[in-house]
C-alpha cells in the first residue's frame, strides 16, 4: 500500500505540478529576449500567477515522494516506474492544456506504459 502511495503521488502530483505550471507559462508569455532584465520580468509575472504556485508546491510534493521511494526501493525500479508521469502527461496535456496529441505520441505512452507494466512486474 505504501509503494502505491508513493507511486501515485509520484506521478500525479509530478505531472500535475508540471501541468499548472506550463498553464502559468502560457498565460505569462515567452521572453522577447535573453537580456537579464526581460528574464527577471517574465519570472516576475510567472510568480504573480496562481498556477505558478499552485504547481511549484505540487512538484515539491512529488519531489519528497521520490525521496521516499528512493529510500526504500531500488533505483532501477523507481525511475522506470516513475515513467508513467509521460503517460499522466499526454493525458493532462490533451485534458488540462488542450493540446493535440498525435497517434505517434500516443504510440510512444502506450510504448511506455508497457515498459512500466514490465519493470513493475518483474519486481513482484
Amino acid at each position: 500500500m505504501r509503494q502505491l502511495i508513493l507511486f501515485t503521488l509520484i506521478v500525479v502530483a509530478g505531472t500535475g505540478g508540471e501541468l499548472c505550471v506550463s498553464r502559468a507559462m502560457k498565460q505569462v508569455g515567452e521572453a522577447t529576449s535573453f537580456h537579464p532584465v526581460q528574464i527577471a520580468k517574465v519570472i516576475l509575472r510567472a510568480l504573480r500567477l496562481p498556477w505558478m504556485w499552485v504547481g511549484v508546491g505540487m512538484m515539491a510534493t512529488a519531489f519528497f515522494a521520490l525521496l521516499g521511494a528512493l529510500s526504500m526501493y531500488n533505483v532501477s525500479f523507481v525511475v522506470p516506474v516513475t515513467a508513467l508521469s509521460y503517460v499522466a502527461g499526454a493525458f493532462g496535456g490533451l485534458a488540462f492544456l488542450n493540446e493535440r496529441v498525435s497517434r505517434q505520441r500516443w504510440l510512444g505512452v502506450l510504448l511506455v506504459a508497457i515498459g512500466v507494466t514490465l519493470v513493475f512486474l518483474g519486481n513482484r
